[in-house]
C-alpha cells in the first residue's frame, strides 16, 4: 500500500460504525464537504458497472442487458462504465452502442485491458466519443473527474502501468482549484488501499488540499467490495461486474467444456453467478451517499477453495466476494 495504517481507516473502525444489511447502504458524507453537497438542488444518482470484461465471459451481453434493464427501474441522473468494459472493436460495435444507447448521460473511463487487442488509448477515446483519455463533466450540479492511471512512469519495467504522470497530475490541481463542490472523482485504478496506483501517496496528496469539495473517490479494476477513508475522503472499490481474478496458478473450470474452448480465460477466474453492478446517490437533504447493493454467488470454487493467496488488507467473504455489499456506515 502507499499509506501508513494510521492514515488508511477502514470505515468499520474507530469513527465509525457498520452493519451488513439488506437494501442500500448508508454512508454519512464527510463533514467538510458538506458545505459543496448543500449546493445541489436535488438528490444525484449514478448507475455504475465495472469491469465487465465482455471479451472473457461468454456471458458479458447478458450481464450488460441486466445492468441496463435495473438502470431503466432506477432512472439515474448518468451510467457510468468503469472500464474494462469491452475491446473497441468491430466485434463489440453492438456492446458499445448498447450501453451508450442507454442513457442520454453516458461516461467512460479507460480501463488497462481496453488496449488488449492492439487499440492505442488514444484509439479508444475516439471510438468510444470519450472528451479524452482525462476529462469533466458536470451532472445536475455534480462535478465528476475522470481520470487515467495508465500512464507509464519514468522507470517502468513493464506489464500494465499503473500510474498517473505529471501532466495529469498538474491537470487534476488545476481542475479542483476551478471547479465548485461537490466533486466525485473516477478512476479504473484505485487511488487509495490494495493494487492502488504506483503514486497513490501524490495523488493523495493533491486531493487532501480540497477536501472540502470531494464527497468520494470510485474506481473498479480490483474485482473487489471494498471502502476506505483516507483523511475525509471516502474511497469506493466497485466489484466487477463479472468474475474475480485468480490467475494462472489457479486455473480450474467453472462452467461446460464446450464455454471454456470457446472462452479459454475464463479458466483463470472464479466468476460470480448473476452480473454485479450498483447505484450511488448524492441526497443533499439526507446528507447520504447511498450505495444499493446487489447478492450474487460464485459458479463452482470460490478463490478461498481453490487456494488463492489473500491480500493482507483483505479477507474472504468480505471484500472478495460475488456481491456489491449492503452497509449502513455512520459516524458514531
Amino acid at each position: 500500500m502507499s499509506h501508513s495504517n494510521k492514515e488508511i481507516k477502514n470505515i468499520n473502525r474507530r469513527k465509525f460504525s457498520s452493519k451488513i444489511m439488506t437494501g442500500v447502504g448508508l454512508i454519512a458524507l464527510p463533514n467538510l464537504a458538506l458545505s459543496a453537497v448543500k449546493k445541489l438542488k436535488k438528490p444525484v444518482k449514478l448507475g455504475l458497472i465495472a469491469d465487465l470484461h465482455h471479451d472473457v465471459m461468454h456471458d458479458g451481453a447478458k450481464r450488460l442487458d441486466s445492468f441496463i434493464s435495473s438502470m431503466k427501474k432506477e432512472n439515474p441522473d448518468a451510467l457510468i462504465q468503469m472500464g474494462d468494459f469491452a475491446y473497441p472493436n468491430e466485434k463489440n460495435k453492438k456492446i458499445t452502442e448498447a450501453f451508450q444507447s442507454a442513457h442520454p448521460t453516458t461516461l467512460h473511463v479507460l480501463g488497462n485491458h481496453e488496449i488488449d487487442d492492439g487499440h492505442s488509448f488514444e484509439q479508444v477515446v475516439k471510438l468510444w466519443g470519450m472528451k479524452g483519455r482525462y476529462y469533466t463533466h458536470n451532472i445536475n450540479g455534480l462535478n465528476i473527474i475522470v481520470l487515467d492511471g495508465n500512464e507509464k512512469k519514468a522507470n517502468h519495467k513493464g506489464g500494465y502501468p499503473s500510474y498517473i504522470g505529471n501532466e495529469q497530475a498538474e491537470w487534476l490541481r488545476e481542475q479542483l482549484k476551478k471547479l465548485d463542490g461537490p466533486i466525485i472523482i473516477l478512476s479504473h485504478q484505485g487511488l487509495a488501499g490494495p493494487w492502488s496506483i504506483d503514486n497513490a501517496k501524490e495523488i493523495q496528496e493533491i486531493l487532501k488540499s480540497h477536501q472540502d469539495k470531494i464527497i468520494m473517490t470510485l474506481n473498479g479494476h480490483n474485482h473487489i467490495d471494498h471502502i476506505i477513508k483516507i483523511g475525509s475522503i471516502i474511497n469506493f472499490h466497485i466489484n466487477s461486474a463479472s468474475y474475480k481474478w485468480v490467475g494462472g496458478d489457479h486455473r480450474h473450470k467453472s462452467y461446460s467444456d464446450t464455454i471454456h474452448s470457446k472462452f479459454p480465460y475464463i479458466e483463470y477466474t472464479c466468476p460470480y453467478k448473476d452480473p454485479l453492478y450498483t447505484t450511488v446517490t448524492i441526497n443533499p437533504s439526507s446528507k447520504n451517499i447511498e450505495i444499493k447493493g446487489i447478492m450474487s454467488e460464485w459458479v463452482g470454487k470460490s478463490p478461498a477453495q481453490i487456494g488463492q493467496e489473500i491480500h493482507p488488507g483483505l479477507s474472504d467473504g468480505k471484500e472478495i466476494c460475488p456481491h456489491i455489499r449492503t452497509r449502513r456506515v455512520k459516524r458514531s
